[in-house]
C-alpha cells in the first residue's frame, strides 16, 4: 500500500485517482470528528475541509503527517462555519466557547450505551479546543506533537491542556449524570468509554464513494 506522501506526489502531479485514494483513507475519521461538532451539517463542512485541502496542497510540504494537516484544515473550517452560522466577527476567539455554546440542540447521535451518552454530551460542553485535544487523544492517538500542529499552539502546552480537558471532562459530567451509578462507571474507565464512542461513531460514517465526489486537481 503506498503510503500518504506517494500518494499526495501522484495527486499534485494530476493523478485524481490518487487523490481519491487518499481522502478515502482518511474519510471515517474526519467525518467522525466533524459529525458530533456541527450534525447535521457533517456533509457540508466535510465537502469544504475537502476543497480547502485541494486549494492548499501544493503549500503542504510535508513537515507533518497528511493526516495531521487534514485535522487541521478541518478544524479550521469547522471554526469558519460557526463563524459564518453564529455571525461572529472573525476576531473572535473560542478560548471559553463550547460546540454546546454555539449550538445547543440536542444531539441526534444515538449512543450504544449510557454511558457513552454521558460522555458524548460531557464533550460538547467543553472548550472546543479542549474537546478537540481530547479526542484526538482517545480517538486518534495521535502525540502531543501532533495535537498541537493541529491546534496550532506549542507542543509544550498539550499535556497541560489534556490534563485540564479531564479534569473540566469529569466535572462536567458530574452535573450531567442521571445517577451516580452512570457517574462512576463512565470515570472508572473513562479511556476504555471514550475509545468505544469513537469507534461507535465512526462506524456511523458514510463512505465517501456513495456521494460520488471526487478531489479534483
Amino acid at each position: 500500500m503506498e503510503d500518504d506522501f506517494a500518494l499526495l506526489d501522484k495527486w499534485r502531479a494530476g493523478d485524481l485517482d490518487a487523490g481519491s485514494d487518499l481522502f478515502d483513507r482518511h474519510f471515517e475519521s474526519i467525518h467522525r470528528f466533524l459529525r458530533n461538532k456541527v450534525g447535521d451539517d457533517t456533509d457540508e463542512v466535510m465537502q469544504r475541509t475537502l476543497l480547502a485541502c485541494v486549494e492548499s496542497r501544493d503549500r503542504f510540504r510535508g513537515a507533518s503527517s497528511f493526516r495531521t494537516f487534514l485535522f487541521g484544515v478541518a478544524r479550521l473550517e469547522l471554526l469558519s462555519h460557526y463563524r459564518r452560522k453564529r455571525k461572529l466577527d472573525a476576531h473572535v476567539g473560542f478560548e471559553s466557547r463550547s460546540f454546546y455554546d454555539l449550538d445547543p440542540s440536542p444531539s441526534t447521535i444515538v449512543a450504544r450505551h449510557m454511558e457513552q451518552r454521558l460522555l458524548l454530551e460531557a464533550l460538547r460542553r467543553l472548550p472546543v479546543d479542549l474537546q478537540i485535544a481530547l479526542e484526538l487523544h482517545y480517538w486518534e492517538a495521535m502525540s502531543a506533537t501532533e495535537i498541537a500542529t493541529v491546534l496550532e499552539i506549542p507542543a509544550g502546552t498539550v499535556k497541560s491542556r489534556l490534563r485540564r480537558a479531564k479534569e473540566l471532562l469529569r466535572e462536567t459530567m458530574s452535573h450531567l449524570a442521571l445517577n451516580k451509578d452512570q457517574l462512576e462507571s463512565t470515570m472508572g474507565d473513562l479511556g476504555g468509554w471514550a475509545k468505544s464512542l469513537g469507534e461507535a461513531l465512526r462506524e456511523g460514517a458514510a463512505s465517501p464513494r456513495r456521494g460520488g465526489r471526487k478531489p479534483k486537481r
